[in-house]
């Protein structure tokens, strides 16, 4: 699935859930590259190898690392840049593994509270880490990271536990208290409430997006960096939302 340079999938292998969320860098498009294709080419990548069983659970770091490398190897053209977050819940071991690389990334809510997130990777202001390949000859001149520099971690999950896994239009425009809030509004596990609260997340998010007027997260950081910013950051938005319940088939 896309959403303007955003991507995402969703797959299940055996007793692994596993969700990915994508971010295409939006400067290729000065260079005539479409964004958007490196970043749904990564996440097709990686749904087809969960979906082959191509991967360990307790290493999606491994996922990122052999999509990427198939990726470099494409006999099809492919030039662009992506961050990415890979996030795998083993329901044999209760654990969450997860890989992010940039500023996309995931968030664990238990009782109204963020008990587990990832780290945001910048190499200096609005500049993640990310995952590129650069048309041939300008491979030193494009900002490049290894996907084994992936920030990873392994957490045991408990039943009832919210998982929102989200691209950094979400986290540049909604701080932890306000994603909280809408989370509270969710009353049951079943598949249309999450659907409904994750879509308001996201529209939330798009509005304050385009506020000029809103200290958001982004122009904070901005001022930390000694930028006079205000306003939210227009972004494309994706929001996975999932919650651990009992498995049924």
């Amino acid at each position: 699935m896309c959403y303007g340079d955003d991507a995402c999938f969703i797959a299940r292998h055996r007793s692994a859930d596993v969700l990915g969320v994508a971010d295409g860098v939006g400067g290729w498009r000065d260079y005539g590259v479409d964004p958007s294709q490196f970043s749904s080419t990564l996440m097709k990548t990686c749904e087809r190898l969960v979906k082959e069983g191509r991967f360990v659970p307790s290493n999606p770091v491994g996922v990122l690392t052999t999509s990427y490398y198939e990726l470099l190897q494409n006999k099809v053209p492919l030039l662009g840049s992506s961050t990415a977050c890979i996030v795998v819940l083993d329901r044999q071991s209760h654990q969450l593994h997860t890989a992010n690389l940039g500023d996309s990334g995931f968030l664990v809510v238990r009782g109204g509270e963020v008990v587990h997130r990832s780290d945001e990777q910048q190499h200096y202001f609005n500049t993640p880490f990310q995952l590129s390949i650069a048309p041939p000859g300008a491979e030193g001149a494009v900002l490049s990271d290894s996907p084994e520099s992936a920030d990873s971690s392994s957490f045991d999950v408990q039943l009832g536990d919210i998982i929102l896994t989200a691209t950094d239009g979400l986290f540049d425009n909604m701080p932890d208290y306000m994603i909280l809030q809408e989370l509270k509004k969710l009353k049951n596990s079943n598949y249309e409430s999450i659907q409904q609260t994750a879509r308001s997340i996201a529209e939330q998010a798009h509005v304050l997006a385009y506020d000029p007027n809103y200290m958001s997260p982004f122009a904070q950081f901005a001022c930390d960096n000694g930028l006079n910013v205000r306003g939210g950051k227009p972004d494309d938005i994706t929001v996975l939302l999932s919650i651990v319940a009992e498995y049924t088939d």
